[in-house]
């Protein structure tokens, strides 16, 4: 039986104004749960759970339509918005040049994000990550949903200007780099029709394992099981949340600013079969991106002669182009090397 466990940390010192001495305990603990681990549950987030239970209402009617409406609200793969259906994705060709793993992950989502009419001054070059959002036909849905973003964002925010603290870094370190933030909502549902058994010819794949692109993640998950990171012991383990915790997980941005200070912890979904069906779950996970434009490097204080920078500058731009042609559009990623070497090395054997 493992002992891993996912640290438990409670926020509510930054939500709430608390003392200087009861944020700096916080800002301690994330580091050390950044630097060990990558995934945090976070606790005292501030959500009001009526928030949550019309998020989760409304995916569930969205979802629970025919399939043919659905895909009513597909979009260019390119604008990372509206419905993406079963096996349209493979998260794993995100960071793995050597996948065969084409387009087969199961689950299907729905996103929303930032769009040009919150932020109409973005340079020209990048426009295209601030898309139109499309909202289907379902009472209620567009304000539940939106309800819920920006809620997610606010509480990215605070993690950021946790991280600022835990790292030693400027005040002004994220902010400075997230006025006009590529925020995406993605809302996750893994199943499969009723009448659908489960084929015995493979690994059935919920979704591929991946590393999130940017700086942070907020994921709220029910507590069906199927969530699974790789631990520094090479082995991959079950997640499911605390009652009313949301996770939070690094990206590859973060990572980089860091220079491996903290890590963008790989995850993957394996949902249980029972009685050769799929258990349903679900998720919605928020990704602050940051600026479209903004230049990602490791910081200075965490480069020296022992531990040279492992990554050149990127544009969030470039960086996020590259990771969204290569889950969405099936082309291999072959600028993910230290992720993919990651993969590689971890256990094949499943959950421990």
């Amino acid at each position: 039986m493992s002992s891993f466990r996912v640290p438990a940390i409670d926020i509510s010192p930054y939500v709430t104004q608390g003392s200087a001495s009861s944020r700096a305990a916080v800002a301690e603990a994330m580091d050390h749960a950044c630097s060990t681990v990558g995934f945090v549950q976070i606790h005292g987030h501030g959500i009001d759970p009526g928030v949550i239970a019309g998020l989760t209402d409304a995916a569930d009617a969205f979802f629970g339509l025919p399939l043919a409406e659905k895909n009513r609200w597909r979009r260019p793969a390119s604008e990372n918005r509206g419905y993406s259906p079963p096996k349209s994705e493979s998260l794993r060709l995100s960071l793995d040049a050597a996948s065969t793993n084409n387009m087969n992950d199961f689950f299907e989502a729905f996103n929303v994000g930032r769009s040009l009419d919150d932020y109409p001054n973005v340079p020209d070059d990048v426009r295209h990550h601030y898309a139109t959002n499309t909202w289907p036909d379902v009472d209620g849905f567009d304000s539940a949903v939106w309800a819920y973003f920006g809620e997610a964002e606010r509480v990215a925010t605070t993690m950021t200007t946790i991280f600022a603290d835990a790292l030693h870094l400027p005040v002004d370190y994220f902010t400075s780099r997230t006025g006009h933030s590529v925020n995406t909502l993605r809302i996750n549902n893994y199943a499969l029709p009723e009448d659908t058994r489960v084929p015995t010819d493979g690994e059935l794949i919920g979704m591929g394992e991946h590393t999130d692109y940017g700086i942070v993640t907020v994921l709220w998950a029910d507590q069906a099981p199927g969530l699974q990171i790789l631990g520094s012991d090479g082995a991959w383990h079950d997640v499911r949340p605390d009652d009313g915790a949301l996770l939070i997980n690094l990206g590859d941005l973060t990572a980089r600013l860091t220079n491996e200070r903290w890590l963008s912890t790989l995850h993957r979904v394996r949902p249980p079969v029972v009685d050769g069906r799929v258990q349903r779950r679900r998720s919605a996970a928020f990704f602050f991106d940051a600026n479209a434009d903004a230049v990602i490097a490791p910081h200075p204080s965490f480069v020296d002669a022992s531990r040279p920078a492992l990554y050149e500058p990127v544009t969030v731009d470039e960086h996020l182009r590259a990771k969204l042609a290569d889950s969405r559009i099936g082309i291999p990623n072959t600028a993910a090397e230290r992720e993919s070497a990651r993969l590689h090395a971890s256990s094949s054997s499943g959950a421990q």
